[in-house]
């Protein structure tokens, strides 16, 4: 029954009948947070000075997630909640507002990008592309954003949260050094990436690729037949070797892909899995940002040379 009932109703249910209990002097903040990349962030910048808590794990779409009554618990009992922003969480947004006007901080970390910088989309009420993680640049800023927020959640702990976020900005330096010289070893015309959904702009827009998504911005978007008809004319005429599975989309859409070239009597290979709006397995090199990031990389670079 309680699947049917919405989830404003949840988040009330839930509200009374959880007391939000009270901090110990020593206790650590609790934060909250939705998508894996956020999750990792907090805790490269809170170490162990703060507690975290994240929503979405590995091979979790954020588009189509849908709090459940223990996500909600989690929430009403943070201090902080730190969650993406420009409507990527959005079945969630009714939720963090409710979290406001109950006085529980929630911390959209991309209303810190200037928004000029930002990849405009129909997709979303935001009217911005939100997977803003593909640009090293933007998780730069975003990394000292949370840096700030964490230090005026946890004072006492502040010089933890600033030595950490320098020891991170210094490790997301080495990996834009190591991304460029990798990339530029495929020539500027094979950079061209197809994917399950649209969610490589800003990767492309770094890195000087054409990004081409089967399902546009939002994987609750559904591709039609034209669809993989056009993309599959589009990719015999570039010529191109491979596309890509992502780890939060069904397969099923780009081995269709793959079947409408082959139905032209041409081949295209699936040159591997990406990970595009969730980390890997936690304990794994691709459970993190970084790692993540290297190992998208050298897959694309990989398959297309």
């Amino acid at each position: 029954m309680i699947k049917k009932l919405t989830l404003l109703f949840i988040f009330s249910t839930v509200f009374f009948s959880c007391k939000k209990e009270v901090k110990q002097e020593n206790q650590k903040v609790n934060v909250v947070t939705t998508t894996s990349m956020i999750t990792d962030l907090l805790h490269n910048i809170g170490g162990d000075a703060i507690e975290v808590v994240g929503l979405m794990g590995s091979g979790v779409d954020p588009h189509l997630y849908k709090a459940s009554e223990g996500d909600v618990s989690k929430l009403v009992n943070a201090d902080v909640i730190f969650y993406n922003g420009l409507h990527l969480e959005g079945k969630l947004v009714e939720v963090f507002e409710k979290m406001e006007n109950q006085d529980i901080k929630t911390i959209p970390v991309a209303e810190k990008l200037d928004k000029n910088t930002l990849i405009g989309s129909d997709y979303f009420a935001s009217n911005y592309d939100p997977h803003i993680w593909f640009s090293i640049e933007n998780w730069k800023i975003i990394s000292q954003y949370v840096v700030q927020q964490l230090s005026s959640a946890d004072p006492k702990n502040a010089t933890t949260f600033e030595t950490n976020g320098k020891i991170y900005l210094e490790k997301l330096n080495e990996l834009e050094k190591k991304l460029n010289s990798t990339i530029t070893t495929l020539p500027k015309e094979k950079r061209i990436l197809v994917t399950a959904h649209d969610a490589f702009n800003y990767f492309g827009q770094a890195y000087d690729f054409e990004v081409v998504g089967l399902q546009g911005l939002s994987t609750a978007t559904e591709a039609g037949v034209q669809d993989v008809q056009k993309l599959a004319n589009f990719i015999i005429e570039k010529e191109i070797k491979a596309i890509f599975v992502e780890s939060s989309v069904p397969k099923r859409t780009i081995e269709a892909l793959q079947a409408a070239v082959r139905s032209k009597d041409h081949e295209v290979a699936i040159g591997g899995t990406l990970f595009s709006d969730a980390l890997g397995n936690p304990g794994t090199k691709e459970g993190t940002y970084i790692g993540m990031f290297e190992y998208n990389v050298n897959t694309i670079i990989n398959a297309l040379k």
